[in-house]
């Protein structure tokens, strides 16, 4: 991440989000979505006063995976010191037998090259360990330990367990969004919600991706340091039971950053 305050790799990271996925039950539905992005709180403490940007996302299906294209922009607005801007050229691609993982992004701060992480990893089979290899910003390896999830198996699974009735998991997840081992996702999961717009939805596009069955879902994300007691930040979205999140809200404790679903549109799936 640039920074993991303004990086917003949390949105992907929950979103595509296996070594469990060939058993999934979910049923993901290719699509692009488009979200604008803006300020939901901030305490006085933080110096944010403004935040403005929007967001494309790309969930689209190969024959033997699932990619992920995330372009997103925001400005940061500061009481006290310049305005920050940050944006963001990400792209994956994830094996849908949850053993590989490649993933490539490329970071702009106030417009200008801050970094470039491109890397893949792999696991010797469900439930083991592996290797994930980066080859920007420097040659790494980094030994993953067995259970950990990529993050669209992460999804899957998150969307397997919330049609379970499950209501609390967690799962350690590598997403190659740092040179750093898998950090632990903890997973609250409200009831099931009918399919239609909820209070502040009446602005939500008129789509049948839309008209799914969901969950009100809590992701608190930690970093590789097991002793942590905080998460680096939070991620609260209603998730479908297709893959598609309706709205999202990014949780740094010091401000909040609100994801609204302006547009959506369904991918073509391939002949296989």
């Amino acid at each position: 991440m640039i920074e993991r305050p303004l990086g917003l790799l949390g949105f992907v990271v929950c979103f595509c989000v296996v070594g469990v996925p060939a058993a999934s039950a979910a049923e993901v539905a290719p699509h692009r979505a488009l979200y604008s992005l803006t300020l939901a709180s901030a305490k006085s403490s933080s110096g944010v006063v403004g935040a403005s940007g929007a967001m494309v996302y790309e969930w689209g299906e190969t024959c033997d995976g699932w990619t992920v294209q995330q372009r997103f922009r925001l400005r940061l607005q500061y009481a006290e010191q310049d305005n920050v801007e940050v944006s963001s050229n990400l792209v994956t691609w994830e094996a849908k037998d949850g053993l590989r993982y490649r993933f490539n992004e490329k970071r702009l701060r106030n417009g200008e090259p801050d970094e470039e992480i491109r890397g893949d990893a792999k696991l010797d089979g469900v439930g083991a360990g592996g290797m994930a290899e980066f080859s920007r910003p420097e040659a790494t390896k980094l030994a993953l330990a067995p259970g950990v999830l990529f993050p669209t198996g992460h999804t899957l699974l998150l969307i397997d367990r919330a049609k379970a009735g499950d209501q609390f998991f967690a799962r350690k997840v590598f997403d190659g969004a740092t040179v750093e081992n898998a950090g632990q996702i903890t997973a609250v999961i409200g009831p099931e919600l009918k399919p239609g717009p909820g209070p502040g939805d009446e602005k939500l596009p008129d789509n049948p991706l839309l008209k799914r069955p969901s969950w009100r879902v809590r992701l608190a994300f930690f970093p590789a340091d097991s002793n942590a007691e905080q998460p680096d930040y939070e991620l609260g979205m209603r998730l479908l039971d297709n893959g598609v999140s309706q709205d999202m809200s990014l949780d740094y404790s010091d401000y909040v950053v609100r994801a609204t679903l302006d547009k959506i549109e369904a991918l073509p799936r391939p002949s296989c």
